[in-house]
């Protein structure tokens, strides 16, 4: 018997019942080593030695994988193929070395792109050794990861407090999405104006044509630039004679696009089905690793993670079948379509994603997938099976058209085209992230050179230009292969770091720079500008290419990039922060100090007038302050927004006066503070303070509410057991009732200020009744049980937490993505959940089982058993 290793139990499960009794088939559950998280895990010092930690459920896998080795005939490494399927088939080489469990037994490293039962099966009669390039490549970019992240990291933390980390290849992703919304900022608008006619052929046939001369002269689209101007062009229009100078109808053939890579399936999953790029791999995994389609489980896709265009040959052969039986002969090309990589390693160009099987229609396996996993599939179906049709004939009209008044000419031109053969159009359209009108595809009537056409109308619209918009998740990965910054199948998690980081925010599918990314993109770019630069960073994804195709050693690429790149930190180190700060205002000035309406300097303290505001660091992050401080107090939050005069949009200081304290006769101001809005009692160190609670905004707020706020919290009564009072207040984690140590959580703000004794007596019951002691949280509800874990027992349910919903197994919590129906969730979605978490460390092993009863204790041993 060999034992063969996989990442996933899913795909372990699977592979098994393709292969039979002779194999045993186990997960890593991915990666099962990597540097610890501390200094020291790479010593540069030490000709970039890497020391390699293993976490408890890694070691529990590498334990009884390393126990089935010792009993097979033979280990065969069956991870994923590419560069990190490469690297975890390594490391668990490298640790059954160690543990001493394979002596003179053979080791075979087998890799398939799809997960079929012939797939499969071909690998296995094709194994080969562990490609030692790819490996070295995969160590030399987790070597340069960690270097740049715990090198640059804790500078960036002296230096910033409040950032989290930069690391390689996310902090030029960040700097893309910072320097579009600079762009942004700088873009001056200006207006235009165009003109079109509304015009009919001598049948009465209408249609329209815009204007492109003017007297001679060639318009370009910004040149009418008054309102004025737009009239007199009008006005000469209006009374002059139209005639069709020529008509050229030109036949154009659209060829269709290649199948899916990693990056041009993101794009069109977020472009077309609203997928970010996380959950476009989610499901992408799902199809590959297998569905069970009628009693059997097979994978629907080809290995999500390539680079590569081609379809292998009896794909082609599959799909030239299929089209010819769904579409007809007509859309079959004589010959194959070929494409070729652009990828610059061959070693990791693969085949692009594909259906595994052609005559697998959408429609036939929809009935066994959830919505996300149809909608995607059909994608990956369409798109492969039309890039092996005919091409689109397209036939394009340019209609040029002479308008003359008196002595006065003008140009005008109309466009349109009409599919002739729609081709590779019947499968698949590319739908355009932004849909723009496209004159092009308007129809044109019957129009013959030298005919005289008939005015109906005149148009005039006019135009603002407009900023380029912010990046979306498609957008911005389609800018960082072109770029040629990271890999593909590293974009997903990148976009996810950054917002994980709270460094971008994403807004109607859109990314929005934080103040805090911004912060750290102008700290890069100041004192770090070659590591931060698009095309250092491409050159360095260059080398690493090269050194998996043998090219280079990874250890000179190391020594030559640690060489400028500690030397260049070491030099960061010494300066100071006063320094940082006066390079940030400038970086940052139209962020920090917008301008003002009255147009006077934007960096005078609008309170206390002769300050000069900065950019201050504090415990919690950036903020601007005065520099008159203690004596001005001013301050406002970075990247908030402030009116015309430089005040926070509340007012100076966000202050505004809501009236007096009856009792103390103290002010009440509504104020603006790093944390947000706050309400204040009297002044200095000892003044009342409450936030604002959850719902509650500043222009809600008067004198009424901002004494309610300030009075808690407030006595409700004795507890009629206890004679202890009952509390009633607004706390971290909202509004609560608190008896004697004991807090119990209140549905609303208002309820504070209206719950009576006798309902806070009974919340504080209910919450009693839930927990002994009365102080830890009631697990939420089941919003769905799912059965039983068929491997280990023990009930799966799904549960809306704090946090979200998720899947509850035992102690294991695994989060569902966003955007996921908790009601939608399958048994096997959540077993692949469950156990990616559990892969993670993130929870103990479910108890088994009920147990049997104990038997009598036999009698101790003088020694206890290991």
């Amino acid at each position: 018997m060999d034992v063969v290793v996989v990442e996933s139990p899913a795909k372990a499960k699977t592979i098994n019942k393709y292969l039979g009794s002779n194999y045993k088939v186990l997960a890593s559950f991915g990666h099962v080593r990597d540097l610890p998280a501390k200094d020291g895990s790479v010593r540069p010092d030490e000709d970039f030695a890497m020391s390699w930690e293993v976490d408890s459920p890694s070691s529990k896998r590498l334990s009884d994988i390393a126990k089935a080795v010792k009993d097979a005939d033979g280990l065969i490494l069956a991870t994923d193929p590419d560069r990190e399927g490469e690297a975890i088939s390594w490391h668990v080489l490298e640790v059954l070395r160690q543990k001493k469990a394979l002596k003179d037994k053979p080791v075979k490293r087998v890799v398939f792109n799809a997960i079929t039962k012939q797939s499969v099966l071909d690998a296995m009669a094709n194994p080969r050794d562990i490609d030692a390039p790819l490996v070295d490549a995969y160590l030399a970019r987790r070597a340069l990861d960690y270097l740049v992240g715990f090198t640059l990291s804790p500078v960036l933390w002296r230096k910033l407090p409040g950032a989290r980390s930069a690391g390689r290849v996310q902090s030029v992703a960040l700097r893309l999405v910072c320097d579009r919304e600079s762009e942004i900022e700088r873009f001056v608008r200006e207006d235009y104006w165009l003109l079109s006619a509304l015009l009919a052929t001598p049948r009465l046939e209408e249609f329209e044509a815009r204007l492109t001369a003017f007297e001679g002269k060639k318009l370009q689209k910004l040149d009418i630039k008054t309102k004025e101007q737009a009239g007199d062009i009008k006005a000469m229009l209006e009374g002059a004679a139209f005639r069709a100078l020529s008509v050229e109808a030109k036949p154009t053939k659209r060829n269709p696009a290649p199948p899916f890579t990693t990056s041009t399936l993101q794009q069109a999953a977020s472009s077309q089905l609203g997928f970010s790029a996380s959950r476009t791999m989610q499901v992408a995994q799902r199809l590959y690793e297998g569905i069970d389609i009628g009693g059997e489980t097979t994978g629907l896709i080809t290995y999500m993670r390539t680079d590569g265009v081609q379809m292998a040959p009896e794909a082609i052969s599959a799909a030239r079948s299929a089209i010819g039986h769904e579409f007809g002969d007509r859309y079959l090309p004589e010959k194959p379509r070929y494409y070729s990589t652009k990828a610059k390693n061959a070693q990791e160009a693969h085949e692009a994603i594909r259906p595994t099987d052609f005559r697998r229609l959408p429609a036939q396996v929809r009935k066994y997938l959830d919505t996300d996993q149809a909608r995607l599939y059909e994608i990956v179906w369409k798109r492969a099976i039309a890039s092996q049709m005919q091409p689109a004939e397209i036939e394009r009209t340019t209609v040029e058209i002479e308008a003359r008044n008196g002595g006065r000419t003008a140009g005008l031109r109309a466009v349109g085209s009409v599919i002739r053969f729609d081709g590779f159009l019947a499968a698949y359209t590319e739908q355009k992230e932004e849909d723009a009108e496209d004159e092009e595809s308007r129809r044109l009537p019957e129009i013959r050179s030298g005919e005289e056409l008939s005015r109906k109308s005149v148009t005039v619209t006019q135009h603002t230009t407009e900023p380029p918009p912010r990046y979306s998740e498609a957008s911005l990965i389609r800018k960082m292969e072109e770029l040629g910054i990271g890999r593909p199948s590293t974009y997903a998690a990148t976009l996810k770091t950054l917002e994980d980081r709270d460094y971008v925010t994403i807004d109607k599918r859109r990314l929005v720079p934080q103040a805090k990314g911004r912060l750290v993109t102008a700290f890069l770019e100041s004192f770090f500008d070659r590591y931060v630069e698009y095309d250092f960073t491409a050159a360095l994804e260059e080398k690493l290419d090269e050194i998996s195709d043998g090219k280079l050693s990874w250890k000179d690429v190391l020594r030559d990039f640690w060489k400028d790149f500690s030397g260049h930190v070491d030099g960061i180190k010494e300066l100071r922060v006063t320094d940082v700060l006066d390079a940030l205002n400038e970086e940052l000035a139209p962020l920090v100090f917008p301008p003002r309406e009255d147009g006077s300097d934007p960096r005078i303290c609008p309170k206390c007038g002769n300050g000069k505001l900065s950019l201050k660091l504090g415990k919690f992050g950036a903020f601007v302050g005065c520099s008159n401080y203690p004596e001005c107090g001013f301050t406002r939050q970075l990247g908030e927004e402030v009116n015309g005069n430089g005040e926070p949009a509340a007012g100076v200081n966000g202050d505004k006066m809501l009236g007096k304290d009856p009792y103390t006769n103290e002010e009440i101001y509504l104020k603006s503070g790093r944390f947000g809005p706050y309400v204040q009692r009297g002044e200095g160190k000892d003044a009342k303070r409450s936030s604002l609670p959850k719902g509650w905004t500043p222009d809600t707020i008067d004198h009424e509410k901002a004494l309610a706020l300030l009075a808690l919290p407030r006595d409700v009564g004795k507890h009629p057991e206890s004679g202890k009072m009952i509390s009633a207040g607004l706390g971290r984690y909202g509004p609560f009732v608190l008896h004697d140590g004991t807090y119990a959580n209140l549905e609303s703000i208002e309820d504070v200020f209206s719950i009576g004794l006798n309902r806070a007596v009974t919340v504080l019951a209910e919450k009693k009744s839930k927990f002994a002691n009365g102080k830890g949280r009631a697990a939420p509800a089941a919003l769905k049980e799912l059965g039983e874990h068929p491997d280990d027992g023990g009930k799966i349910t799904v549960r809306d937490g704090r946090y979200g919903p998720y899947v509850n197994w035992g102690k294991v919590n695994a989060t569902l993505p966003k955007g996921k129906d908790p009601a939608a969730v399958t048994v096997e979605e959540a077993l692949a959940l469950i156990a990616e978490k559990a892969g993670k460390g993130g929870g103990k092993k479910a108890p088994a089982r009920k147990a049997a009863a104990k038997k009598p204790a036999a009698k101790k041993t003088a020694k206890k058993e290991e």
